[in-house]
């Protein structure tokens, strides 16, 4: 049986594909990028205030289902600029401070020319 995410903390989904939604003990979590929740507005012009605003977003799903980041077992980190690597850790580990796997790649181009999207899988409780 699969749930359905659907939480007004963490930016609605625009196309079609839900926020998140748990199967078999998991929880999948479409990547977040720095959107306000509600208004759909950027948030942030540098990769710090960005990779924030996704984080916040991250840890709204993960509590609409119960969870924290120490639940997240994997993520997948997308930046449009790799000199921003560093300067996003900085914000990355204040939150995933248990160390998930983790694979961080850059990217040609995010929708709305975002600099950070992160994406997460975690165990259900």
């Amino acid at each position: 049986m699969m749930n359905y995410t659907n939480t007004p903390d963490a930016p609605a989904a625009i196309g079609p594909y839900s926020q998140a939604i748990s199967a078999n003990g998991f929880l999948f979590a479409s990547g977040q990028v720095p959107l306000m929740p509600g208004t759909g507005e950027i948030v942030g012009t540098t990769i710090e205030e960005q990779a924030e605003r996704a984080c916040q977003s991250i840890k709204a799903i993960l509590a609409a289902n119960g969870l924290g980041f120490e639940d997240v077992i994997k993520t997948t980190c997308f930046l449009a600029n790799m000199e921003d690597f560093a300067a996003f850790n900085g914000v990355y580990g204040k939150y995933f401070t248990g160390k998930p796997a983790r694979s961080c790649v850059a990217v040609k181009e995010l929708p709305k020319k975002l600099l950070c999207e992160i994406e997460i899988i975690a165990v259900c409780k």
